[in-house]
């Protein structure tokens, strides 16, 4: 336990990442930005990991091969991106056109998840994690990774909205003795 560190890596821009666009099931591509990003991660990764897992989607698994860990990632679905159901493909602004006041964090999406929602699954990542003799590395989604950072720490789902996170940006979680604490975030 209080050797292990987990990095968290939120994949590389997407033409609706760099826009704005709520982005949970749709599979859009990394933007040639995004991909540059990723490939520049490379250099920041161990060299051997004792487990990496990615999300499903494109974006994610892109980053996670230009960062040079495809051939040893494990496809999880619990990192999959909060599944924004009826926001998918909208913007903030769009959804609060019609929604007056709407806070992804507190209403969640019709016909989607809620934070606590997200907040199950990330749990199940966090079991898997807090296991890990080594380090271990999260290929995934800026809303997935929030919420997994604050479930790690022992807070609500709902705490993830005040851990902001740019795209390919690598964060750190480990331990203090036998407490799970945020290393490092954004960076």
């Amino acid at each position: 336990m209080a050797g292990a560190e987990i990095l968290l890596v939120r994949h590389g821009a997407t033409a609706w990442s760099t826009s704005g666009r709520h982005t949970g099931r749709t599979d859009i591509p990394l933007d040639e930005a995004g991909q540059a990003a990723a490939a520049g991660l490379r250099e920041r990764m161990p060299a051997s990991p004792a487990l990496v897992l990615v999300s499903p989607r494109s974006r994610a698994t892109e980053t996670c091969r230009l960062a040079g860990l495809g051939d040893v990632a494990e496809i999880d679905a619990d990192l999959s991106e909060w599944d924004y159901g009826d926001y998918e493909g909208l913007t903030t602004p769009e959804i609060r056109a019609n929604r007056p006041g709407w806070n992804l964090w507190r209403d969640g999406c019709p016909n989607g998840e809620s934070a606590a929602d997200v907040g199950a699954r990330a749990d199940q990542v966090v079991r898997r994690l807090a296991a890990v003799q080594g380090v271990a590395i999260v290929f995934a989604h800026g809303h997935l990774l929030r919420v997994l950072g604050a479930r790690w720490v022992g807070l609500p789902p709902e705490a993830g909205a005040v851990l902001a996170l740019d795209p390919a940006t690598v964060s750190a979680l480990g331990w203090e003795r036998e407490q799970p604490v945020i290393r490092r975030w954004n960076a």
